[in-house]
């Protein structure tokens, strides 16, 4: 595990409050629509790559979803998360993992990931995710990055920039891409990043 990252992200999340970091979002609009547009049932197996403290967790468990895994690098922002459901923390799996050196043990129906690829900067990284997806994955694949347009660090850590084509090049021997889309996030700080977000379907 990149142990001096693992540091990062708990200090992040230890020192600072939702509305003090970029990626914040009352509601994931986009990651929500995205997921329903793969017409799983509800009985579906879902995993939320880097899900840290987001409320995609909330809306889905909502939504009536019943198998939710949520994975970050950071104990101390699944603790968060934890905290806000209370008793509806019970019905999630929580793992704490480094996605570049995660080994699943089970499948998934969707894997989600909003802005957790692309801090993957190096080919061996980007090669073990490509190949847990591939294995892992039964349906659906939801990737959200920072698009070309979009910055260049977050956090202080340097990204991978993607549009639609290099985004679907990377999964492309295992996954056919369905849907990509551009969007604007507004950041709590009133500042605007644009993300690229691409639907993908394992292919059979």
């Amino acid at each position: 595990m990149r142990m001096n990252t693992k540091q990062h992200w708990d200090a992040v999340y230890g020192n600072k409050t939702p509305d003090q970091v970029s990626w914040t979002q009352e509601k994931p609009e986009i990651s929500l629509q995205l997921i329903e547009a793969t017409g799983l049932a509800k009985t579906a197996k879902i995993i939320d790559v880097g899900g840290g403290d987001s409320k995609l967790v909330d809306y889905l468990l909502e939504a009536g979803y019943q198998h939710i895994t949520i994975l970050d690098i950071s104990a101390k922002a699944l603790e968060k998360a934890k905290k806000r459901l209370g008793e509806k923390a019970s019905k999630v799996r929580w793992i704490v993992s480094d996605i570049s050196t995660f080994e699943p043990e089970e499948t998934y129906d969707l894997w989600h990931d909003r802005a957790a690829f692309h801090f993957l900067t190096s080919k061996e990284e980007i090669e073990h995710y490509q190949a847990i997806a591939s294995k892992c994955v039964r349906d659906s694949l939801i990737i959200g990055t920072f698009s070309k347009e979009g910055p260049t660090k977050c956090s202080g850590l340097e990204i991978s920039q993607y549009d639609a084509v290099e985004l679907s090049k990377v999964f492309e021997n295992h996954f056919t891409k369905i849907e990509c889309l551009s969007t604007n996030h507004e950041t709590p700080f009133g500042t605007l990043q644009n993300f690229q977000f691409c639907r993908f379907r394992k292919l059979k």
